[in-house]
C-alpha cells in the first residue's frame, strides 16, 4: 500500500491522485538514472527502470521522466535563479525537477503534495526567471532554449520473442493477431515482428511472461550460441536477463543456465525477469565473471558461454534514450570511438573474452556487444585470436545468409563476424562465434605426397595453429599465462 506523503491526497479525484503518484514514481526513476549516469554504471535503461514491476503508472511515469530529462538543463537554471533548492529540497531535488517541469511546461494536475504546494507559492518567481532567460538569449519561448538533439530516430519494427517455456509460437500469433499485424521473423526462431510503434508493455502476454519485448539483434546473440538441451551454459554478464531466459528456452528448460551478474541493483531486475519467464533451469550468481576459476568443479564442465560485456552502448544509444542524459550533452563533442572510456571498456572486453576461452570444457563462445565501434568489436576479437587458436578454437560464421558482416580490417576474419545496423531496422550490434574443434571435426585422412594417409591419432588434438597479426601484443603474454595454468592443472590431476 502506498504512503500518502502529501496533504489531502486521499480526497483528490482519481486523475489528480494518479498525477501525484506518477510524479513520485518519476522522481524515483530519475534519481536512479542520474546517479547511474554520473557514475557511468547505470542500474538499467530509462525504459527498463520505468517498465519494471515496481512502477504502476508506467505511461505517465515514462512521459514525465523523458520530459524532465529533456528540460533538465533549463530546469536547473530556473531553480538556481529562484534559490529553492536548499535545505531538505536539496536532498530531494529529483521531485523538485519533476514537479517544476509539470508546473511550468506540463499539465500541473494534482498539485496537492508538499513539494507541489512549495513550488506553487513560488510560481511567479519561477516564470519570471524563465522569462529573463528567454530575453537574455533572444528567443521567443522556452522551447527555443532547449538543446535540440540532431539525431533523428529511424522507424523500427516492434520485435517480440515468444517464451516457449510458457507458450508456443502459433498460439502467440493467434493472440496478438486479434489486435496487430503479426509475422514470424525469417531468421530468429520464436521471434515475431509487429508494426513500428506497437505498445505491448501492458499486454497480458507481456505481463505474464509469455512474450518478451526483445530486439532482433539481441535475440541473434543467444541464437548464435546454439546451446544443446542438457548443456551447462554460462551467461557471463547476464542482466537484465533477456538473453538468459532465451538460452533457457532454447535448451527447452533442461540443463543449466548460470547467470552471472556483478551489479546488485541489476541482480534484482534479473531475478524478476527469470521469475516472470517461469525458467526453472537458471541459477543466478552475484559476482564478477573475471573472478570465476575455470577449474572450479562448478564451472569446469561449462559447455558454452555467452559473453555480452559492458560496452559503450553506441549501437543502442538512440533506443535507450541516451540523448536525454546529462553525460550525452557533456560528451557529444568528444570523438567517442577513441575516448578514454572506450579504451578502458575495450581492455576489459579483451580480458573477459580471453577468460571465457580458458574454460576447459567449453565448446562454443559468443562474444557480442551493442557497440558500433571497431575498438570494441573487430579489434577485441582479433586480439585474442592467437590465444583462441592455441586452445583449439576457430571463428565460425553464424547466420551465413545475413549480408552485413564485420569491418574489413583483418584478412580472413571479416566474413565470420556479424554486424547489425539501424539501416536494417535494428540496433547496432556485433556478434562473433568461437567454436572449439572436437575429434569429430577433424579429418581422419590427410594428403601426403599426393596420397591419402590416415591421420596419426597421437597427433596433438588442437589442430593447426593459424597465426594472425595481433594488434595487442599483451594478448600473447596472456595466452602463455593461460597455457601454463592449464599445464599445471593437468599435471595435478594425474
Amino acid at each position: 500500500m502506498r504512503k500518502n506523503s502529501g496533504v489531502g491526497v486521499g480526497s483528490c479525484k482519481a486523475s489528480e491522485r494518479s498525477a501525484y503518484f506518477a510524479r513520485r514514481e518519476a522522481a524515483k526513476v530519475l534519481r536512479s538514472v542520474l546517479q547511474g549516469d554520473a557514475r557511468r554504471r547505470a542500474a538499467g535503461t530509462i525504459k527498463s527502470l520505468v517498465y519494471g514491476p515496481s512502477v504502476r503508472n508506467k505511461k505517465a511515469t515514462f512521459a514525465l521522466v523523458c520530459q524532465t530529462l529533456k528540460y533538465l538543463p533549463l530546469l536547473k537554471e530556473v531553480l538556481a535563479g529562484t534559490d529553492v533548492l536548499k535545505g531538505k529540497w536539496k536532498r530531494q531535488e529529483e521531485i523538485m525537477y519533476v514537479t517544476a517541469y509539470d508546473l511550468l511546461f506540463g499539465q500541473a494536475t494534482g498539485m496537492v503534495g508538499v513539494a507541489e504546494k512549495f513550488l506553487l507559492l513560488r510560481k511567479n518567481s519561477l516564470t519570471h526567471v524563465l522569462s529573463q532567460l528567454c530575453t537574455r538569449r533572444n528567443v521567443n519561448n522556452a522551447g527555443d532554449l532547449l538543446q535540440t538533439n540532431p539525431t533523428s530516430r529511424p522507424t523500427k519494427p516492434r520485435y517480440v520473442r515468444v517464451n516457449t517455456l510458457k507458450l508456443d509460437v502459433d498460439s502467440a500469433i493467434v493472440a496478438l493477431d486479434k489486435e496487430y499485424a503479426v509475422k514470424k521473423d525469417d531468421m530468429v526462431p520464436d521471434l515475431l515482428v509487429l508494426p513500428p510503434g506497437t505498445d505491448l508493455h501492458d499486454h497480458p502476454l507481456v505481463k505474464n511472461g509469455s512474450v518478451f519485448l526483445q530486439g532482433k539483434s539481441s535475440s541473434m546473440a543467444a541464437t548464435a550460441l546454439m546451446p544443446k538441451s542438457g548443456w551447462k551454459v554460462l551467461d557471463a554478464c547476464s542482466a537484465p536477463g533477456n538473453k538468459t531466459i532465451q538460452l533457457a528456452a532454447l535448451m527447452r528448460g533442461t540443463g543449466e543456465v548460470i547467470a552471472c551478474e556483478l551489479n546488485e541493483g541489476r541482480i534484482r531486475n534479473l531475478e524478476s525477469i527469470v521469475r516472470r519467464s517461469g525458467a526453472t533451469n537458471v541459477d543466478i550468481i552475484h559476482g564478477d565473471f573475471l573472478e570465476i576459476n575455470p577449474m572450479d568443479p562448478l564451472f569446469s564442465e561449462v559447455n558454452a558461454i555467452l559473453l555480452d560485456p559492458s560496452c559503450s552502448g553506441s549501437g543502442t544509444s538512440t533506443e535507450r534514450l541516451d540523448h536525454l542524459l546529462p553525460s550525452y550533452i557533456r560528451d557529444r563533442e568528444v570523438a567517442t570511438a577513441s575516448s578514454e572510456r572506450v579504451k578502458k571498456l575495450a581492455a576489459f572486453q579483451r580480458k573477459a573474452l580471453a577468460h571465457a576461452l580458458s574454460f576447459p570444457a567449453v565448446e562454443r563462445v559468443v562474444y557480442s556487444t551493442c557497440s558500433i565501434f571497431q575498438a570494441e568489436n573487430e579489434d577485441v576479437v582479433c586480439s585474442v585470436l592467437p590465444l583462441a587458436s592455441s586452445l583449439g578454437f576457430r571463428l565460425a560464421a553464424p547466420f551465413p545468409e545475413w549480408p552485413r558482416r564485420g569491418f574489413p580490417v583483418f584478412d580472413g576474419v571479416t566474413e565470420h563476424l556479424v554486424r547489425t545496423d539501424e539501416g536494417d531496422g535494428m540496433d547496432g550490434f556485433f556478434i562473433a562465434l568461437f567454436v572449439r574443434e572436437t575429434d569429430d571435426d577433424r579429418p581422419t585422412e590427410e594428403t601426403v605426397d599426393g596420397q591419402n594417409k590416415p591421420v596419426d591419432p597421437t597427433r596433438r588434438k588442437l589442430g593447426r595453429r593459424r597465426f594472425i597479426q595481433c594488434p595487442f601484443p599483451r594478448a600473447r603474454l596472456l595466452c602463455m599465462h593461460l597455457q601454463m595454468i592449464r599445464r599445471v592443472a593437468k599435471h595435478r590431476s594425474r
